[in-house]
């Protein structure tokens, strides 16, 4: 059966001699794995269309168990991020973390669009990486089921209070008074702005999730935590992660 549609390469791995396997994160399909015969031939036609981080128009055979490239053809290659090796292993952290937490076989708009827009900013440079790692990190988890509960203390009902403590295990929240009472698990107390940046990422509207500015304290802050809850929730590290720290420029 063949099919159109159109996808980001999130992964690009050799096989044979000239052939290439690719994950793609589609609009209407989620992630799937898909071979293109022959792409890493120099003259070949789908060689750019099937690199990593090419958003492109795909034209797939699909056989019984498995997804063929027919044709490709690029719409957008974000070929800057190469420029730079910060913004180069935050855009495979990306990918990683799209492959462990985006839908397979199903729509997955939301994942695209958020991916499609992350590595976009990444390429302009109007944001810094934090921002865009943390916006990326928890808005993703919100959309594949593991959304914390920030709307108010799960002990008393208040809506903000000096701190607030976000339980790694559960995502729930306490407010200063509750989490003394609060069964002793891990937690990590965020301050008001910090908070406030999280509700937005998780509620605001996709288009207006990066409307929102914090001092450079704060935006480490929301940074680290958004991270600490993210592999906890996961309980898994990544190697993508592990390296963006190795070089990144933030203390």
């Amino acid at each position: 059966m063949l099919l159109s549609t159109n996808g980001l390469i999130i992964r690009q791995q050799s096989i044979g001699e000239a052939d290439r396997v690719v994950s793609v994160l589609t609009r209407d399909r989620g992630v799937i794995r898909a071979f293109a015969n022959g792409a890493r031939r120099v003259k070949n036609k789908n060689m750019a269309a099937t690199s990593l981080f090419s958003y492109s128009r795909l034209t797939l055979f699909h056989g019984r168990d498995k997804y063929t490239i027919n044709d490709a053809e690029s719409i957008q290659v974000f070929f800057d991020l190469r420029r730079d090796v910060e913004r180069l292993s935050l855009s495979q952290y990306f990918c990683e973390l799209c492959l462990c937490l985006a839908p397979q076989e199903e729509e997955a708009e939301a994942f695209l669009r958020l991916t499609l827009n992350c590595l976009h900013l990444l390429c302009v440079g109007k944001h810094p990486l934090s921002q865009i790692k943390a916006v990326y990190e928890l808005r993703m988890l919100g959309m594949a089921g593991y959304m914390p509960d920030l709307v108010a203390c799960s002990g008393c009902g208040a809506y903000e209070s000096d701190v607030m403590f976000l339980s790694l295990l559960d995502g729930t929240l306490h407010c200063g008074r509750c989490q003394e009472h609060a069964p002793v698990s891990p937690a990590l107390m965020l301050v008001k702005s910090v908070l406030a940046a999280m509700r937005h990422i998780l509620y605001a509207d996709l288009g207006k999730v990066f409307s929102f500015t914090l001092p450079d304290e704060a935006m480490k802050s929301l940074g680290s935590i958004v991270e600490r809850f993210l592999l906890s929730q996961l309980d898994r590290s990544f190697q993508t992660l592990d390296f963006y720290h190795t070089v990144s420029l933030d203390p």
